[in-house]
């Protein structure tokens, strides 16, 4: 059964890219463009991974996660930030908010699903 991924990105351009890079790689890949939709998700389908944009509209991507590593049924899901900030200090805070990684867009398309193949395998041994 292949790994399910939620992608969370307001821009429609990553958003694809993404997706298409996940399903070449035959992950079963759910989307969504902000929080609110990414909630409905995640409170309807098991999932494996989320891939979460940091600068959502609304509720922004490290509010977003700090809320599911709360909740009971959601605290276990790894969630990796995928974010357009490279700022000094950006990456500590997505790992403040509880990612469990980071990875700065634009994304690399020859490495990425390599990388989420390995956050995948390292957190279900």
């Amino acid at each position: 059964m292949p790994p399910k991924v939620l992608v969370v990105d307001d821009n429609m351009v990553n958003l694809k890219l993404i997706c298409e890079l996940l399903e070449l790689d035959e992950y079963e890949v759910l989307k969504a463009g902000n929080a609110e939709e990414a909630l409905q998700v995640i409170d309807n389908f098991p999932l494996d991974l989320i891939l979460m944009d940091i600068e959502l509209p609304g509720i922004d991507g490290l509010t977003l996660t700090r809320q599911l590593k709360e909740r009971e049924n959601t605290k276990n899901i790894p969630i990796i930030a995928v974010t357009a900030f490279a700022m000094k200090g950006d990456a500590q805070k997505a790992y403040g908010a509880g990612c469990d990684g980071y990875i700065t867009k634009p994304i690399d398309t020859r490495k990425f699903t390599d990388q989420i193949n390995g956050f995948i395998k390292g957190l279900n041994p």
